[in-house]
């Protein structure tokens, strides 16, 4: 099911994948992994599941987060989860809206983890 929130309407997923794998799916219905481009839109995708992949990585240059649109990933501090981005177990490219109590915001996660994910399409196309 699709929620509207903005000029975008969201899918969020039921079932786990790999980053790499969700985000063929959300492309399969016509848009991306989400990019998360304000407190607010965080705010409301923020509780719809423990933790879903968005559309960020440091893949192409590790420390250096980007959306999947190429956009820079604000570090901000709000945005993050506490002590996130931390590159734990020795690679964790691939983000995630962690949504627990004492662990909310984004974080970096092993690609290959199985999580439910967050596509986004714009209204506006």
């Amino acid at each position: 099911m699709w929620l509207k929130f903005g000029s975008s309407c969201y899918f969020i997923s039921s079932e786990g994948r790999s980053w790499d794998d969700s985000r063929c799916e959300c492309q399969q219905r016509d848009g991306d992994l989400v990019i998360i481009s304000s407190p607010q839109e965080q705010a409301f995708l923020t509780g719809f599941t423990g933790a879903a992949w968005v559309g960020m990585t440091d893949r192409d240059q590790e420390g250096i987060w980007r959306w999947v649109d190429g956009s820079p990933v604000s570090l901000d501090r709000d945005r993050w989860a506490p002590g996130q981005p931390d590159g734990a177990f020795g690679g964790e490219d691939c983000g995630e809206l962690r949504t627990m109590n004492a662990f909310l915001g984004l974080n970096d996660f092993n690609c290959s983890a199985r999580l439910r994910w967050i596509c986004e399409k714009s209204l506006n196309e």
